[in-house]
């Protein structure tokens, strides 16, 4: 949601997104960036964003705004702070430095922006960080240093998005995919929901209001796959209780790792029931 668009801000108010990503970045003009540092603030006093996990992206520390964006953004009440173009453990720590030195509260979390080849080759370390929640992948930039084409299948940006992908699960983090710039090719865009959800991604990045359904969609688990988790979690627990070692479900075996598997599809589906009750 640009910073700068003060209809926008209160439009995520009633969007059915899991998160806003508040934008004082890319999004917003240089001359107008002062006032949208000033909108992102007030939206989030005003509140009203409900469940919405609210993110603010600053820009970077090293521009004429980053450093200022990151203070009011420290205890403003957001959930999060984005920093863009992270390409080193360095700059997440520097962030975390400020954060300490303007009092920012132990739950402000960072995400961090994954757009460079540097900040690819460097994810594992960028990764490490105790205050880090999540990875973002932005495949615009990427694409552009790469020389890539963007192509239907993201052949080019494969080797990228696994990399960063194996950094954010060793670490225990999310990471969110990047995003589909052409608003008019639904077909691509449900398409490139697909192989981000297939690939381990947690969800993708939006930058309009029509896409948010199928990108709930894509990502959430399906009705089938709730079905199977819940008869193999209650086959294993019939097994565990009659002291049996051996699990079939739908003429497959059945190991630890399954179980966990359907436990994780199981709490992520009654978490998408209750927010939408």
């Amino acid at each position: 949601m640009p910073g700068s668009n003060r209809r926008a801000l209160e439009k995520g108010r009633s969007l059915p997104a899991d998160g806003l990503i508040l934008d004082l970045e890319d999004a917003v003009a240089p001359a107008a960036k002062e006032e949208a540092r000033r909108q992102v603030l007030e939206a989030l006093a005003e509140g009203g964003y409900g469940h919405r996990e609210l993110i603010v992206r600053i820009n970077g520390l090293d521009s004429s705004w980053g450093r200022d964006d990151l203070t009011a953004a420290a205890t403003s009440g957001a959930d999060a702070i984005l920093l863009p173009k992270v390409e080193s453990a360095d700059m997440v720590r520097s962030a975390e430095e400020a954060l300490h030195a303007v009092g920012a509260p132990e739950t402000l979390r960072l995400w961090c922006m994954i757009e460079t080849p540097l900040g690819v080759l460097n994810s594992r370390e960028i990764a490490a960080s105790p205050r880090l929640e999540a990875l973002v992948m932005g495949t615009s930039d990427l694409a552009k240093d790469l020389h890539a084409a963007h192509t239907p299948d993201r052949l080019p940006l494969v080797t990228s998005l696994g990399l960063c992908l194996l950094a954010a699960r060793a670490h225990g983090l999310a990471i969110i995919d990047g995003v589909h710039l052409d608003l008019d090719d639904d077909e691509g865009f449900a398409e490139s929901c697909r192989q981000g959800a297939e690939m381990g991604f947690d969800g993708k990045s939006l930058i309009h209001p029509k896409t948010i359904a199928e990108a709930n969609r894509a990502f959430a688990p399906s009705p089938d796959d709730v079905a199977r988790s819940h008869r193999i979690a209650d086959a294993h627990a019939e097994a565990m209780a009659a002291g049996k070692g051996v699990v079939v479900v739908d003429g497959r075996l059945v190991e630890a790792l399954h179980v966990a598997e359907a436990a994780r599809l199981i709490a992520l589906a009654e978490a998408i029931a209750a927010r939408q009750s």
